[in-house]
Parts: structure tokens; C-alpha cells; sequence
């Protein structure tokens, strides 16, 4: 097991080189529910913490009020894959919301990209039917498709406590 100065680097690196993940909650009843979203993630040298502009759709709502937890896998065709199981909080207020459409209008390329592109949020950051998840991953893996067609590169991984 790796420590997270290590792996958050290669983490944010291939994640946001990857930019999409499968995106995977679970409801009241625990029947797990998958989507693809586009965290952007913020490492400064001691935490990382990620986020998702998205749309506060009902279901994914419930889910996240049932159980506060996501799991985050990006695959690439050069079979670069990497995971974070997170503790998800919801924020609402526009300070936050605006903060974060920052993040993703300023962001760079890939993950970077004008919101007002989403037909939802044309209002702005402001909107009802915009809204920020705030991540903080608790396990991370990051593996090289190196290491399976290879039998080259360094799988790693992290676990910090579970929230």
C-alpha cells in the first residue's frame, strides 16, 4: 500500500487524462445505480478532494441521501484504469456552486469546459438545477495498462479511513 502523496498525483494525473468516469450509488434499498460524470480533482500536496457539477435529479438525490458514497472507476483504451471510493456531500449554496463552475470553466484541458454548454444550466451557477458533490476518497487505485499488457509499470493503491 502506497501513501497518498504518492498516489493522488498519479490519480488526478490519469483521471484527468481520462476525464469520464462510471459513476456507480446506491439506493434506499441497495440496488446499486451507474452513471458517467466528470469530477474535476484538487490535490495540494496534503488532500484531495474532488468535484461534480451536476444536475440534482431526484434519484441521484435519494441515493446519495440513503447512502453518501460513490464509486468512481476511468477506463482508457490503453487500458490505463484508475478508481476512487468516495464520501459524497451535497452543496447548494451559491458561493460553493459558483466556486466550483470555476473549476470547470477554468479548468484545463480535458477536464476543463464551459458549463453554460449543459442546456439544464443555462441560468448559471445559481440555478436550481445546478448543483456541486464534493468528494473526499477514502481508497484509491490507480493501475497502468502497462502492467496487463506489459507485465510493466507499478499498480497503486491507497486506503485512508473510512468516513
Amino acid at each position: 500500500m502506497s501513501t497518498l502523496d504518492t498516489v493522488a498525483p498519479a490519480f488526478v494525473g490519469m483521471a484527468h487524462s481520462i476525464v469520464w468516469a462510471s459513476a456507480a450509488t446506491v439506493d434506499a434499498d441497495g440496488r446499486p445505480r451507474s452513471r458517467i460524470l466528470h469530477p474535476i480533482w484538487e490535490w495540494d500536496g496534503t488532500d484531495l478532494f474532488g468535484w461534480i457539477a451536476t444536475v440534482p435529479s431526484p434519484v441521484k438525490r435519494a441515493d446519495l441521501h440513503a447512502h453518501p458514497y460513490i464509486s468512481l472507476s476511468y477506463w482508457s483504451p490503453s487500458q490505463d484504469t484508475c478508481s476512487a471510493d468516495c464520501l459524497v456531500e451535497w452543496y447548494f449554496d451559491d458561493d460553493t456552486r459558483t466556486g466550483v463552475w470555476q473549476k470547470f470553466a477554468t479548468g484545463p484541458e480535458p477536464v476543463g469546459y464551459d458549463p453554460h454548454i449543459i442546456p439544464q444550466w443555462s441560468g448559471g451557477p445559481t440555478s436550481p438545477e445546478f448543483a456541486a458533490l464534493r468528494l473526499t476518497p477514502y481508497r484509491l487505485r490507480v493501475m497502468p495498462g502497462s502492467v496487463m499488457t506489459q507485465g510493466a509499470g507499478q499498480v497503486l493503491s491507497w486506503r485512508g479511513r473510512l468516513p
